[in-house]
């Protein structure tokens, strides 16, 4: 697993060149209804050991939450069966909106 930026996610999606991952948000529903990242897929953290299934293992996958904590145990748990390509978002969709969307709502 590795580290992402909130800005280095931004420079990511924002590459014609490269292409997008995988924007896996762990958080509850009702935290993804106050606010979310364009393109994320919403799998609570309890629904992924069920759900992991659903995901390409060799595909990037950056890993979201509300802070970067539930975020990194997915992203962990996601490594130990089979996923290569993980990142795990630092400072989650919080710091995604006081480093690259300033508009976004926090709570």
């Amino acid at each position: 697993m590795q580290n992402l930026s909130p800005q280095m996610l931004k420079d990511w999606l924002d590459d014609p060149a490269r292409p997008s991952p995988v924007l896996l948000d762990v958080r509850e529903p009702w935290e993804f209804e106050i606010c979310h990242i364009t393109g994320s897929r919403l799998m609570p953290m309890h629904s992924v050991p069920h759900m992991a299934g659903q995901l390409q293992q060799d595909e990037e996958i950056v890993v979201i939450c509300h802070h970067g904590v539930r975020s990194r145990h997915v992203a962990v748990f996601l490594e130990r069966n089979g996923f290569s390509r993980i990142y795990n978002l630092s400072g989650g969709v919080d710091g995604w909106a006081n480093q690259v969307d300033h508009a976004m709502p926090l709570y």
